[in-house]
């Protein structure tokens, strides 16, 4: 997979890197059945008051119903299509079941249509085959990876990332997560084979404002630009620093721990990602 860069034939242009989907993506319309709408909200909640700023407009989409569960166990599958997906930043791939079952999973790396895949404990360490974690041989990169059993995956699902299994503790795995951070998970948790497609996402480029008005992002103005009645950092005379980063509402927001010092899955977390 690539990305395409443009001659800088008009502003927008010069700098626009955008992924490629010719040669990539096989389907252009998606399964009827495992779609549904998509309300926007525009960052207002249900009273209509403005809760979340710098949100609006955007396109219409449509929403995918992901199979993050992988509970079909032993039922074979053949990859129909690989797709885009406007909810997410990996490509999705559609699955045909033997059974007569359809479903999209996230397409990992080297998936490709025609191909066959399988959920299960006896399923191969393959890629796009989902399996316990304690199934999978160490050192096997992963992705799709529950936190318990069959409440289906959380952690390493966006474009280009992967776990890494290290070691095994007993009835625990212990893997290295895309941020770093090395922690026990439950054996019987489910994993995917490989690592999340489209990579080269974090190249993207989008070149004009225009584009992140598409995705549903309006202009979004820093606190130094505005009066001290609107944010901490403002005021001042001539182009301040602002002082110390914290946020609207005056709370630090470089370097103050934000996770509860007793929560209790502190206890599986062997290495902390910020070391």
């Amino acid at each position: 997979m690539a990305v395409r860069k443009f001659k800088p034939t008009t502003p927008g242009q010069r700098h626009k890197v955008i992924g490629v989907f010719k040669g990539v993506i096989t389907a252009t319309t998606p399964e009827k059945s495992l779609t549904v709408g998509k309300k926007s909200t525009g960052g207002r909640n249900a009273e209509g008051h403005l809760t979340t700023r710098y949100r609006g407009g955007g396109h219409k989409r449509k929403y995918r119903i992901i199979d993050f569960k992988r509970n079909k166990t032993g039922v074979p599958a053949v990859v129909k299509s690989i797709e885009y997906d406007p909810n997410r930043s990996a490509r999705i791939a559609l699955l045909y079941y033997v059974d007569g079952a359809k479903a999209y999973i996230v397409a990992p790396n080297g998936l490709e249509v025609g191909q066959k895949v399988v959920s299960g404990p006896e399923a191969a360490p393959e890629v796009g085959n989902a399996l316990p974690l304690n199934k999978i041989p160490v050192g096997t990169v992963v992705h799709n990876i529950e936190l318990r059993p069959g409440q289906g995956a959380l952690m390493a699902r966006s474009a280009g990332t992967f776990a890494q299994i290290v070691s095994r503790d007993g009835s625990y795995v212990i893997v290295k997560l895309p941020s770093g951070e090395t922690r026990r998970i439950l054996g019987e948790c489910m994993a995917t084979v490989g690592v999340v497609g489209n990579s080269e996402h974090s190249l993207e480029r989008s070149g004009k404002a225009g584009r992140s008005r598409w995705l549903g992002r309006r202009p979004h103005n820093r606190g130094v630009v505005m009066n001290p009645v609107d944010h901490p950092m403002g005021g001042g005379e001539g182009r301040a620093s602002g002082g110390h980063p914290r946020s609207r509402k005056g709370l630090y927001s470089k370097g103050l721990k934000t996770r509860a010092p007793k929560k209790l899955s502190n206890k599986y977390i062997i290495e902390r990602r910020k070391k």
